[in-house]
């Protein structure tokens, strides 16, 4: 695992924290906000404090606070300021201040803490849809952007990840009250981002029918052993890497030729790479854009 990230460029600040370059200086220079270190080439560098600070000032500021008032306060002011605000929308906010500080620090007890904070206040979908998933999109904006390293990026994930499937089993002990039809989850061959396919399963469940979660990387000729489950199966699966654009309508047409000899089964697409779906998609073939436009059909 790559070494706990200390020193960071303004232009990580401005990553992380929503803050343009050019006010972070303004901040430096008219209210004595933050004191980067200078490299030997004079470029501005901060440490994790730095990068703490901003992300709590920027939540005050955000919050209704003035900057010139923020300024006269000390760190533990700041920090108890911030403590003092518990909005539904503060904390939901603060919460994602708090994961990221987690994630770049590697800290599991901070991580824990935060989610135990939330817990206390809201369930887990709304944990998942209004802490999460925001938090997953700033971060993939991070990691593409190289403010954070796969390092960072896995050790969030994974404990979110850690999170879904704990809630996903609790929901398992509940037989289903929808017996109409049945589900079966899977990532195509090569496919391992599972986070989004986990959230679904979880929301299946939470519905009251029955779901099959085949998880990342399943070959087609696996899934028509699948069909005696249930009368009306409904594939799911999330393309985010794989199927490549120019493999999509292969796919496609492999999935009716292999799974649907017997009978048409329908397959639910979300994902990146399932947005190329449109110009050839069979009338079992549905692509939704969210997750949400997909949950609104259960």
């Amino acid at each position: 695992m790559n070494n706990i990230k200390q020193t960071f460029s303004i232009k990580d600040l401005e990553n992380l924290c929503g803050v343009k370059a050019h006010t972070i200086r303004i901040w430096e220079k008219r209210y004595n906000l933050l004191s980067p270190d200078r490299t030997n080439t004079n470029i501005r560098t901060y440490n994790l404090k730095n990068l703490q600070k901003l992300l709590n000032v920027t939540y005050l500021v955000n919050s209704g606070y003035k900057i010139s008032r923020i300024s006269k306060l000390g760190t533990e002011e700041i920090n108890e300021y911030v403590r003092s605000i518990v909005s539904d929308n503060s904390a939901k906010n603060q919460a994602i201040n708090s994961f990221k500080i987690a994630m770049l620090n590697y800290d599991l007890e901070l991580f824990l803490e935060t989610y135990s904070q939330l817990e206390s206040k809201r369930n887990f979908k709304e944990i998942f849809v209004d802490v999460f998933i925001p938090l997953l999109k700033e971060i993939g904006l991070l990691w593409q952007t190289d403010t954070i390293s796969p390092a960072h990026e896995h050790f969030i994930s994974n404990l979110i990840k850690q999170k879904l499937l704990l809630n996903i089993e609790k929901l398992q002990y509940s037989k289903p009250t929808k017996t109409d039809r049945a589900f079966i989850l899977f990532l195509p061959e090569n496919e391992i981002h599972e986070l989004g396919l986990l959230y679904i399963n979880y929301e299946i469940l939470l519905h009251g029918y029955k779901a099959i979660y085949l998880g990342p990387s399943i070959p087609l000729d696996s899934l028509p052993n699948m069909l005696s489950l249930h009368d009306d199966v409904v594939f799911i699966s999330y393309f985010t890497i794989r199927p490549e654009k120019d493999n999509i309508k292969k796919y496609l047409e492999d999935f009716n030729t292999i799974v649907c000899t017997n009978r048409v089964n329908e397959l639910w697409m979300l994902g990146k790479q399932a947005m190329y779906v449109s110009n050839h998609t069979g009338h079992n073939h549905r692509y939704f854009e969210s997750i949400s436009s997909l949950i609104s059909e259960l």
